[in-house]
């Protein structure tokens, strides 16, 4: 079982579902306003339309989950029997639609898990992709996956994707992954504290750990973001590393496996 080991008890459920929310209406104007959803993006083989079925297959997944917990096993069997090639089939499927069709069946999506995200009790379990999660971690994921695909959408269409606050959480997220990155890169667990020092969007500073420990990095806030998210690599960041284990972390950053 993963852990992200992430403290947020500090942020309010109210305040990150705004955020959530508003990260996807975002995303709704700027597909909704272009035509041709068949435009490939970044990631390999997907389209717009191919992004945002990944987005409402995601959701469904989380709505399962909370509401009928004890359904989600088909979705974990359904995922093993699919294997590698299970996201690119699923968010194929979904691409196959009408485009009128699959952006309403992603908007209901958004609205019944910002609803369901909202009235279940804060430290309810529920069960999630190896492992148990609760809304206030859940929150800030799909906030998270709602950013990430909508940059591929965003340098797609060539449109400046403008960092807000909202990036403090996928930032959050981002730091909270150092122990999943060494463990995706099959390397051991770094018992070492890290300090992160992110300038954000308004130019304030976001920071993390404690300030006297020797692995230290610092950037702004949107390539942090973007790198932990693999949407640019390490060299077309403006992060710097103190200490060779905290390069080794920007090199190998991640947020999911």
């Amino acid at each position: 079982m993963l852990d992200y080991g992430l403290d947020l008890s500090g942020v309010e459920r109210d305040v990150a579902l705004h955020d959530l929310v508003a990260e996807g209406e975002e995303l709704d104007a700027l597909v909704s306003a272009e035509a041709d959803w068949s435009k490939p993006t970044p990631a390999a083989g997907w389209t717009i339309a191919h992004q945002i079925a990944h987005l409402a297959a995601a959701d469904a997944n989380v709505l399962i989950a909370v509401r009928t917990p004890d359904s989600f096993d088909a979705v974990l069997k359904q995922v093993e029997a699919g294997g590698s090639g299970h996201t690119d089939a699923e968010a194929a499927a979904g691409a196959a639609k009408p485009r009128s069709v699959l952006l309403e069946d992603w908007r209901a999506g958004r609205a019944e898990v910002a609803a369901a995200l909202r009235e279940i009790p804060l430290g309810q379990g529920f069960p999630w992709f190896g492992s148990q999660l609760t809304a206030t971690l859940m929150v800030p994921l799909r906030l998270m996956e709602t950013w990430a695909h909508g940059q591929d959408v965003f340098d797609t269409l060539g449109i400046t994707h403008r960092p807000s606050g909202r990036l403090k959480h996928v930032a959050a997220l981002g730091v909270a992954g150092r122990e999943l990155s060494f463990y995706a890169a099959d390397l051991p667990p770094l018992p070492e504290s890290f300090r992160v020092e992110l300038t954000g969007p308004g130019g304030e500073t976001w920071s993390w750990g404690k300030e006297d420990t020797a692995q230290r990095v610092k950037g702004s806030a949107l390539d942090f973001c973007l790198r932990v998210t693999h949407r640019r690599s390490l060299a077309e960041t403006d992060l710097t590393a103190v200490g060779e284990d905290a390069r080794k972390w920007l090199e190998i950053a991640r947020v999911f496996l």
